[in-house]
């Protein structure tokens, strides 16, 4: 029996998947690749953007032309889903499971299978997380330490699918961590939807694990390993987390830190709880403390009621912070917001024209700094092979091009390769091995 997976979203989305692929592993299917050979396809899906939606229901079309030729085949749906698109996917799905239920998965199937599990207790919808992860990668690994969200930004589904804050136990992440090391894994991402309030209670509320203390547990695992994390908050992003940062050696010097917007009035009609100065001198702070921490951001161009002037204050943060990397989208509304309520009423063209305007500024500033690095040397983690090139990431998060000192190189994929930096272009540089 074969099983097709189909990934849609963040990294939580991938080791959500990671986690249904282990149990329909444990039920002895095989991965395929080919969705045209699979016996059973599982689909994560993303709910944070309508056109994310859209193209599941695209997916639902070629089910039907896939079980003409096999009418056994079977699908399920999980990940992030909102109550109202469950009720259209069961049609076009034969299973749609919220992603702590992943493990009825084999009562769904009718097979008596007692799932292999790290410590499940089954009190909460972090005990899907006990599952052991068929990870998708061999050296880079996702490792969730939340699940959920507080916050309802006016945009966001997020707290709607993944319901509110509950953080893993401490113990768990590190016992989780460590046997990654062991097997040879050379970078953790520490992943939540907001791991800066991250709380372990599991030892009692005076004695509470923090994200802060949680860094200094991982950075305390032997290994030569880099340790990475997201998604912050700039509410909940504080000195403490800073001071932890800094001093831990293998948390690499790279943060998104998603401001969003830069006009006050619209980060508080997004519901965000900071102020443009505020979120300035967190960035001060952090540099002060890692001056070469590389910075990356995420903003939402044409929010409705954004005017030209709001914008512009966005484009002023983006000249002042000078961002090594910006994740730009343009506002759509997502049915199930706040903000849906609201008239989305800046057209396509001047959303594109503003993505454009926040584009060319960050390809400038961008390339300023990079321009800076030629014939400076850096570690790469490489990712994959190219033809003449292999392709990785630094500790600064910084996409590079790495070519052999010679053909009878032995680079390898998961390995670290000390390179000298000989050209640059805003979001790419190009190195030679050292």
């Amino acid at each position: 029996m074969k099983y097709y997976l189909g990934i849609y979203g963040c990294q939580m989305n991938i080791s959500d998947a990671e986690r249904a692929a282990a149990v329909l592993e444990q039920l002895n299917y095989k991965r395929t690749l080919n969705i045209n050979e699979a016996d059973l396809i599982l689909v994560t899906m993303c709910s944070i953007r309508q056109s994310a939606v859209d193209r599941i229901h695209g997916l639902v079309d070629k089910f039907d032309v896939i079980k003409k030729s096999k009418p056994k085949l079977k699908t399920i749906l999980t990940g992030c889903v909102l109550k109202r698109d469950k009720k259209i996917f069961v049609e076009g799905f034969d299973y749609v499971l919220d992603i702590k239920d992943i493990k009825r998965i084999p009562e769904l199937l009718g097979v008596k299978k007692t799932l292999r599990l790290r410590s499940g207790q089954g009190k909460n919808q972090t005990d899907y997380l006990d599952i052991t992860p068929k990870y998708e990668n061999k050296f880079s690994a996702n490792v969730p330490i939340m699940t959920g969200c507080n916050n309802f930004c006016s945009y966001c589904v997020v707290p709607y699918v993944r319901e509110r804050e509950i953080s893993r136990p401490a113990k768990d992440i590190i016992l989780e961590i460590k046997k990654l090391v062991k097997g040879g894994y050379k970078e953790i991402w520490l992943l939540g939807q907001n791991v800066n309030s991250y709380k372990d209670t599991s030892t009692g509320s005076e004695q509470a694990n923090t994200f802060p203390k949680l860094l200094k547990m991982v950075n305390n695992i032997p290994g030569n390993f880099w340790i990475r994390f997201t998604s912050s908050h700039p509410k909940d992003f504080s000195e403490e987390l800073i001071e932890a940062m800094a001093i831990c050696e293998k948390v690499k010097p790279y943060l998104n830190l998603p401001i969003q917007s830069g006009d006050d009035k619209v980060i508080k009609a997004m519901n965000r709880h900071y102020t443009v100065e505020s979120y300035k001198n967190k960035i001060k702070k952090l540099r002060k403390k890692i001056p070469d921490i590389a910075l990356s951001t995420d903003i939402i161009v044409g929010f409705p009621g954004e005017t030209k002037t709001q914008f512009n204050n966005t484009v002023k943060l983006f000249r002042d912070i000078k961002y090594d990397l910006g994740y730009i989208s343009k506002y759509s509304p997502r049915a199930g917001t706040t903000a849906a309520k609201l008239k989305d009423n800046i057209s396509t063209e001047e959303k594109k024209r503003r993505e454009k305007v926040l584009t060319d500024v960050l390809k400038q500033t961008a390339l300023e700094k990079n321009k800076k690095l030629i014939d400076t040397e850096t570690t790469v983690l490489i990712n994959e092979p190219k033809n003449d090139f292999w392709l990785g990431k630094d500790q600064h998060y910084r996409t590079i091009k790495v070519y052999p000192k010679s053909p009878s190189s032995k680079i390898k994929i998961g390995q670290f390769i000390k390179s000298k930096i000989i050209a640059v272009t805003p979001f790419t540089l190009s190195a030679e091995e050292m």
